[in-house]
């Protein structure tokens, strides 16, 4: 089942304002392409469900939904469905951080361990110096994703102070300030650095310096009550080429360690009153100072050949929560967001007065780039034609590329490994921020399982010469090689590496160095 809300509907029922007739004019022709391209992209993609909004000068002009919560369920995909927008949080964090720096309660220069005194990076210098501004902007020296195996997958038993002890124990790649890497850890940091210069939790904090002032009625951060809220939309994975949907919540979904990083939910509906006050430099919900902060170019970061070849991009710069860059000429203000069966993108070009807001409920990283890229071409390249059909055939064209020069190494030949071949291996092992994992015989051979992470546990199986974990959860996606130490002394270490060259980042098993400190119970 499918649904679509027309834009007249919406806009009365969602949005305080009709516009004139002209611009009522304008919005249906913006909603005709719109729905065109949302439908390429659930035809191409076979999305179970998707969510995208367009704001033109303050309005409303386009609301496309299309889909189910859950697919096969029945109940349809509106423009209240709550999504993780996960990444996108981020902006949300940077935005109450600099409410604070308004209201006088932080700086932007302020050391991090002004607010947390037990916050510690691997380098005594770094952790002296490192600004609340330096938690942003992913420019700490650390690898990309360094620790995300803390955060997911989900669920585990790491909070946020282990994190901030963990940070101690994850050894930089890069010197302080040199180089942009992704990370996600350093934003839970930010949340709870907001958190104590404000006296009051994260969540908290958002819902009354954001949610309440800006009437993002239907969001939700922390733990919530799922008959509280709005429709719930459930992420989906791929299996056997149909979308399947993931366990959903409980009764009471539960405040999750990763919420200042990629925690919220929200609603289409509420992502453009988000993306209306960002628009208007005049809202009064921060000061024309803190808006030019956020949307400064704060760190460097690498300019893809796609950007080249698709945008005309010369500059690309990460600001608070913001990825910024120029495209067709145009300023560019946006960003992504992306967990385990739930993608979102947020797109503002500001001098155009232009918003765009995709939210899908299933696995969809080229969809999203497909029709964000058509949808945004409508403005900054108007009258070329491209479209989501056009976007995915270079997709597929750069993935075989990539396929070919990185190909994922054929492990069909894998067994399981037998006690005794694993005899050296045996016993349990620790990573100083991971924890422990025990390597020992189970019913079907020799297990790998975390002690903090119940997902991450698997069989262990030979691949001629190589070792590697084939996991029992389907949704831990990232098969791991083991190595075993090079040497017998009590620092030999064992490590792990993806299989997959492709696989995700937040996988960072690079990060990982375990040393074994007992025998197997």
């Amino acid at each position: 089942m499918s649904r679509f809300l027309p834009v007249a509907a919406a806009l009365a029922a969602a949005f305080l304002s009709v516009p004139a007739a002209a611009a009522a004019s304008a919005a249906e022709s913006v909603q005709a392409v719109v729905e065109r391209e949302v439908d390429a992209a659930v035809a191409r993609y076979d999305l179970p469900g998707i969510a995208v909004g367009v704001v033109e000068k303050g309005e409303v002009v386009a609301v496309v939904t299309r889909g189910e919560l859950a697919a096969g369920g029945g109940e349809p995909v509106t423009a209240q469905t709550l999504f993780k927008i996960a990444s996108n949080t981020k902006a949300m964090t940077a935005g109450v951080l600099a409410r604070l720096v308004d209201q006088g309660r932080l700086r932007w220069d302020d050391p991090v361990t002004k607010y947390l005194p037990r916050f510690r990076m691997h380098d005594p210098w770094v952790t002296r110096h490192m600004q609340v501004r330096d938690l942003l902007i992913h420019n700490s020296g650390l690898g990309l994703g360094a620790g995300d195996l803390m955060l997911w997958p989900e669920p585990n038993g790491f909070t946020r102070a282990d994190i901030i002890a963990g940070l101690a124990h994850l050894k930089p790649v890069t010197s302080f300030r040199s180089r942009y890497a992704y990370d996600n850890l350093l934003y839970v940091v930010a949340g709870e650095v907001a958190a104590a210069a404000a006296g009051k939790p994260y969540d908290q904090l958002v819902r009354e310096e954001l949610f309440a002032p800006l009437g993002m009625d239907g969001c939700r951060v922390g733990s919530w009550r799922i008959d509280e809220a709005g429709p719930v939309a459930r992420p989906h994975r791929r299996v056997d080429g149909r979308n399947l949907p993931v366990e959903e919540d409980g009764e009471v979904v539960p405040d999750i360690t990763s919420m200042a990083a990629g925690g919220i939910r929200c609603s289409l509906e509420d992502m453009l009153k988000w993306v209306r006050m960002w628009l208007d430099p005049g809202h009064p919900w921060l000061s024309p100072q803190q808006r030019r902060e956020v949307w400064t170019g704060h760190m460097p970061m690498p300019i893809s050949e796609r950007m080249c070849r698709w945008d005309n991009t010369h500059f690309y710069a990460y600001g608070y929560g913001w990825r910024l860059s120029d495209v067709d000429g145009q300023w560019k203000v946006a960003h992504t967001g992306t967990l385990d069966g739930m993608y979102s993108s947020v797109i503002l070009l500001p001098d155009l007065g232009v918003g765009i807001v995709i939210l899908v409920n299933g696995p969809a990283e080229a969809a999203r780039t497909a029709l964000g890229q058509a949808l945004q071409k409508r403005y900054t390249a108007p009258g070329s034609g491209l479209g989501v059909a056009h976007y995915a055939a270079l997709l597929d064209q750069e993935r075989q590329a990539r396929r070919q020069a990185r190909p994922r190494p054929d492990t069909s030949a894998r067994r399981p490994a037998s006690r005794e071949e694993a005899r050296a291996l045996l016993g349990v092992w620790r990573d100083p921020w991971f924890g422990e994992v025990a390597i020992c015989p189970r019913a079907d051979g020799v297990g790998f399982a975390s002690a903090r992470s119940p997902l991450m546990r698997g069989r262990l199986m030979r691949v001629d010469e190589r070792w590697l974990v084939d996991w029992d959860e389907d949704s831990v996606d990232a098969e791991a090689w083991l190595h075993p130490p090079a040497g017998t002394g009590k620092d030999a270490t064992l490590t792990l590496s993806h299989v997959d060259p492709e696989a995700d980042f937040s996988y960072d098993y690079d990060d990982l160095a375990f040393v074994r400190v007992r025998a197997c119970p």
